[in-house]
């Protein structure tokens, strides 16, 4: 279920609650707390709702459930233990267009109570759409220590601050990095310290201060071979200091979700023989965007010095004195080879390992096809999916074992990913019968053989028998990384 995230102005609004147990108790608590007008249907209350009914804090009707108590109502709760009732509730609430929420019945809710980290005005809810509550729940603590209860006087004071900070920086950018600096210079320290009389007066000072020219950069990121969770903190936070983000035809659509949402995103993206954008064309790009005070992010697949013409780029920058830096991404050869079970090196197959890029007959003439055939090292092939005919017999002409296991990965890392497997005899037409398509990494190898034993992630490799895959489990681990990723950030 994807939901669409809301925060609602409940404020003198009406809002039913039906029900008057312990967990209608924790719905009232929070609607009160937004200042909600909120009446509960119930025969019989809890102590605390019977005080604060009695203290005129809440409304009650303790006769049965009627429809005509929807009238001009904004929300409604329905906290019963009746599982007809709560459907009875839902259905009048559809046919009013009245958003209902039925607790522990995502299926019968138009709405759903997220997992709240409360640093007013500052809010932070997490919601699983009700399949997940507690994985929810359990975020929402680990936030509660990681995020400093002085946010909240940060918030306000800035709020108090927003109109002059748009009248003394009236350039979106210029804004932004003042903004920035609020929150991570003396003025948050100073509240962190629990300071605001001098957290304001610093705040003021820096908002007379005059403005320094702002100096464009470029970070040149990795965005790794495409699952969002392999991304780098480092890449992340890049990604959301972008003014313009010019990204690679591979870089997937979930890492550049995870961008700001009012950065420019540009496409240079290539193929083999079909440049939408040539290599001098991104030069001028990151040229006229970085000349123009502009934090400029070049985002590329895997990693940028590992066949990324990365350090053409740098050099690029360099010559016309654009200040940059890099954020290294995890290259497709190690991504595509840990997620098909695949190592790289083993001290039974191979000691060495080979990056090569064979994507065109000029690559294929420049290659030491001599060393590349020896036995007992690992060949990691970027690009090759066009030429794995020419490939497969430069190889065997020059001594490789027709019987080198090989395993070809396609989307590595994502949900598609698809792992072939077979022998270097047959790779070419092995690649044509599964219709093997880019981006696609090919590991040669004796290592390769392992592809059927320890896969992990994904399908079983065509070619390998399903009962010789072990089980994943990725459930629980999914949980933890995230749990261990909010906690490093």
């Amino acid at each position: 279920m994807k939901l669409y995230p809301l925060f609602a102005d409940l404020s003198r609004r009406a809002v039913l609650v039906v029900g008057g147990g312990a967990v209608a108790e924790r719905k009232v608590a929070a609607l009160l707390g937004a200042q909600a007008q909120v009446t509960v249907n119930a025969p019989t209350l809890t102590p605390q709702l019977q005080r604060w009914a009695a203290a005129g804090r809440i409304a009650h009707r303790p006769d049965a459930f009627r429809e005509a108590w929807l009238e001009r109502v904004w929300l409604v709760v329905a906290a019963t233990s009746d599982a007809e009732l709560n459907r009875l509730i839902a259905t009048f609430a559809e046919l009013r267009r009245i958003f209902v929420n039925v607790v522990d019945d995502a299926a019968l809710s138009s709405f759903h109570v997220p997992a709240v980290v409360d640093r007013a005005p500052l809010t932070i809810a997490i919601s699983s759409g009700g399949e997940a509550p507690m994985l929810a729940r359990l975020l929402r603590e680990r936030l509660e220590t990681l995020l400093d209860h002085s946010l909240g006087a940060l918030a306000t004071l800035a709020a108090r601050l927003r109109r002059r900070i748009r009248l003394r920086h009236p350039q979106p950018a210029a804004r932004r990095g003042f903004y920035e600096a609020l929150f991570a210079g003396p003025v948050a320290a100073l509240l962190r310290q629990g300071r605001p009389d001098e957290a304001w007066r610093a705040a003021e000072q820096a908002l007379a201060a005059p403005s320094p020219a702002r100096a464009g950069s470029v970070v040149l990121v990795g965005a790794g071979p495409g699952d969002p969770g392999l991304l780098t903190l480092r890449a992340l936070r890049a990604l959301n200091e972008a003014d313009v983000i010019l990204h690679d035809r591979l870089v997937s659509p979930e890492v550049l979700e995870l961008a700001r949402r009012d950065a420019e995103r540009i496409e240079v993206g290539k193929q083999a023989g079909h440049h939408h954008t040539t290599q001098d064309g991104i030069h001028a790009l990151l040229l006229r965007h970085a000349r123009a005070g502009k934090r400029v992010v070049r985002l590329k697949g895997g990693d940028p010095f590992v066949f990324g013409r990365g350090g053409e780029e740098l050099e690029f920058l360099r010559a016309h004195d654009i200040p940059y830096e890099v954020v290294p991404g995890i290259t497709a050869a190690v991504a595509c080879a840990a997620h098909a079970g695949v190592p790289l090196t083993h001290r039974d197959h191979a000691q060495s390992v080979r990056f090569v890029t064979a994507h065109c007959q000029s690559s294929h003439d420049s290659l030491d096809w001599a060393a590349l055939a020896q036995e007992r090292q690992t060949l990691a092939v970027y690009m090759g999916v066009a030429g794995l005919g020419e490939l497969q017999a430069r190889l065997i002409g020059h001594g490789r074992a027709p019987s080198t296991p090989f395993a070809l990965v396609e989307n590595g890392s994502r949900p598609e990913q698809r792992v072939v497997t077979g022998t270097l005899a047959n790779l070419a037409e092995r690649a044509v019968v599964h219709g093997v398509r880019s981006p696609a990494l090919l590991i040669l190898g004796e290592v390769a053989s392992l592809a059927t034993s320890l896969a992990w992630f994904g399908a079983p490799p065509l070619g390998a028998a399903v009962r010789d895959i072990r089980p994943a489990r990725a459930a629980a681990p999914v949980a933890t990384d995230v749990l261990a990723a909010v906690h490093r950030a």
